[in-house]
């Protein structure tokens, strides 16, 4: 396997702690929320997941889209729900669900460009089997 891009983020402190990138773009405190008993007041991990997935999966979709159908960026826009969730376990989980709205082509082809996405955006394959992953998809 050949990487093509690879970045590091440290993170001291943990939910409570702050997050550097190593080129130095990414650099925020982090507050366990609020809902679950901490301070809030700062960005959480399911809130970066949350941005990460929906960046990477609306990147898939524009190129399955694009190829295709010849639809733009600015014509795909993805919402993504991140759950932690309590586990019967005593554990926790997460779950996702993402909503995608795809303008200028009919329902069921915005639904077979997105079964595409799903197959080859990597965090779909990094979760997939692992987390509850829930998809809405909208033409407009």
């Amino acid at each position: 396997m050949k990487t093509l891009y690879s970045t590091t983020v440290n993170v001291v402190g943990g939910r409570n702690g702050a997050a550097l990138s190593d080129d130095g773009f990414l650099d925020l405190k982090l507050a366990q929320p609020a809902a679950i008993g901490g301070r809030g007041n700062a960005t959480n991990p399911e809130q970066l997941f949350a941005a990460g997935y929906a960046g990477c999966f609306g990147s898939a979709v524009i190129h399955v889209a694009g190829r295709k159908h010849k639809v733009a960026d600015d014509q795909v826009a993805i919402a993504a729900s991140v759950g932690l969730n309590q586990q019967d376990d005593g554990g926790v989980a997460l779950s996702v669900a993402l909503a995608v709205t795809i303008t200028g082509v009919d329902q069921q082809t915005a639904e077979s460009i997105v079964e595409e996405a799903h197959r080859t955006c990597p965090y779909s394959k990094a979760v997939r089997g692992n987390i509850d992953v829930q998809i809405t998809v909208t033409a407009a």
